[in-house]
């Protein structure tokens, strides 16, 4: 179906890369399978002691930005990446949009 991760804790880093990654499978896609592995992975959070986390995708990742407004993620910006930034050396991405969710 996919898979997803939780980063447990609180950087710079994971402001513009966020807590919570996920990717579904093209023939699972439609079912809110992320959104259903976002909400399992909150509550994994708060069991850590996280009050907040940080979803962020790129700002024409339609798929994605529909699951954290589904979520009811607070979008606090679309971020320029900075230029030393992984994702912007390696990638080639030069924005990204910051999700913020309180558990």
């Amino acid at each position: 179906m996919g898979v997803c991760d939780l980063r447990i804790g609180y950087c710079d880093g994971l402001y513009y890369g966020g807590h919570i990654g996920y990717t579904v499978f093209e023939e699972y896609r439609g079912s809110h399978y992320a959104a259903k592995a976002c909400l399992l992975l909150f509550s994994l959070a708060r069991r850590h002691g996280m009050d907040h986390l940080f979803i962020t995708c790129s700002p024409d990742n339609q798929a994605s930005r529909k699951t954290c407004e589904y979520l009811h993620g607070k979008l606090l910006e679309i971020a320029e990446l900075p230029e030393d930034n992984d994702m912007r050396v390696i990638d080639g991405d030069t924005q990204k949009c910051i999700y913020r969710f309180e558990l």
